[in-house]
């Protein structure tokens, strides 16, 4: 009979629910730390922002506002591929039935989620993890509360799921950037478009965040610029604006509120927006260099998951990214854990797990994927299926084609894309 362990989750988003939802369905005994007061995770609309004389979130010490939702956010992806194996978001509506719905919808569906198999109610909600440290082969987790203070906890095994969407990346390496005088804000803090209106707005990044909100400040602003550093991109007005112009990188920025891209097209601007990702961030974790952050580079990790030093009693759910079955990878991945855990699925040795690690960089650098995309999957399945078979959990071929689809659509006009599929 397997061994009923004590597992801590940090985090009650979407990974972090459906870990515990695993690790119950194989009898460990599951505590959920949750440092808000209401699941969901990164699908929690919050209107306030952060502070503006920290406008670019890069102080370390700041009091951090999780959420990095935008008012009118909708889902990137359409209903088919937000759903779980078992638990799907196409039969079900809660208000908003649109084939990309907005984030209220996306909440209602985790909430659903949540009370249906029993993970509500091993939440532990407003606390947040402090410190979690390997002791004696065993786990400590420290974690606060207002009411409370400081408190501890040994766990047998953590499973890490607190997202990646709350500490900013900025484009910082711009020349004269720091010198900038005028707005400069994160898309972490955009919420509405109205503090732009009347003025001209460069957005960086070519994302769906970012096209979605420039397009969305261009209803109220005079101009609106998007700036890629993409080899790919056009130099154009975009169709359908006249107030909206796409250029490639920007060259240098100056103290006047000048902006010189490579195109050698220069304006003057008064706000830059920064839609440029997310940084992995885990101030909790003590690992003695074990686990490190590098360049977005979380390692080293078997698959993506597994630390080979500390494995299995530390794990990772939802580090991958840029892969349209996206809900159902981490299923996967927190079935995986669970099996793991459980003793039902062995990993390789500490030293096979490290050569496989070390194979995945060199391929990468082979194929000149820089550090920080380690954990993009850039759109591919081979990573799906592996952790399909692994668990015997396959995905319908049905899904892979709405995936591709769907890709093939934002390569056609990544400006009207949920658009373009739905006719």
């Amino acid at each position: 009979m397997t061994k009923s362990l004590n597992v801590a989750v940090i985090g009650a988003g979407t990974s972090g629910l459906l870990t515990a939802r695993e690790l119950l369905r194989e009898d460990h005994r599951v505590t959920v730390f949750e440092k808000s007061d209401r699941l969901g995770g990164t699908w929690v609309y919050n209107s306030g922002v952060e502070a503006n004389d920290n406008i670019l979130c890069l102080d370390p010490n700041r009091p951090v506002v999780h959420s990095s939702l935008y008012s009118s956010l909708r889902t990137n992806l359409p209903r088919p591929l937000m759903g779980f194996s078992d638990f799907s978001l196409e039969d079900k509506t809660y208000g908003d039935p649109r084939m990309f719905p907005g984030h209220k919808e996306v909440l209602k569906f985790l909430e659903d989620f949540a009370n249906e198999f029993g993970v509500t109610k091993v939440i532990r909600f407003n606390s947040e993890v402090v410190r979690v440290e390997n002791i004696d082969s065993k786990f400590v987790v420290e974690w606060r509360t207002l009411e409370a203070g400081s408190k501890e906890e040994v766990f047998d095994a953590v499973v890490v799921c607190n997202g990646h969407h709350t500490e900013p990346r900025v484009a910082d390496d711009i020349p004269g950037i720091e010198e900038w005088s005028r707005v400069q804000e994160h898309s972490h803090n955009y919420r509405v478009p109205e503090p732009y209106r009347d003025q001209v707005v460069v957005v960086i990044g070519n994302g769906p965040s970012a096209l979605d909100i420039s397009r969305e400040i261009a209803t109220v602003s005079k101009e609106v610029h998007l700036s890629s550093r993409s080899s790919n991109v056009k130099i154009s007005s975009l169709d359908g604006y006249n107030n909206m112009w796409q250029h490639s990188k920007i060259n240098r920025v100056f103290e006047d509120g000048t902006i010189v891209f490579q195109d050698n097209q220069s304006i003057k601007a008064d706000a830059i927006l920064h839609c440029t990702g997310y940084k992995f961030h885990f101030p909790f974790l003590r690992t003695n260099g074990m686990v490190q952050v590098d360049n977005n580079r979380v390692g080293p990790l078997y698959k993506h998951m597994f630390p080979p030093q500390l494995a299995p009693r530390l794990s990772f759910v939802g580090l991958t990214y840029q892969q349209g079955i996206l809900f159902r990878l981490y299923e996967l991945q927190s079935k995986l854990v669970s099996l793991v855990l459980s003793k039902k699925i062995l990993l390789p040795s500490e030293d096979e797990m490290l050569a496989d690690i070390s194979q995945h960089y060199r391929e990468m650098e082979e194929n000149g994927i820089p550090k920080h995309h380690t954990h993009s999957l850039r759109l591919q399945f081979e990573y799906v299926d592996w952790l399909a078979a692994k668990v015997g959990l396959p995905i319908e071929d049905r899904l892979k084609e709405i995936c591709r689809s769907l890709f093939q659509h934002w390569i056609a006009r990544p400006n009207g894309f949920r658009e373009a599929f739905e006719s």
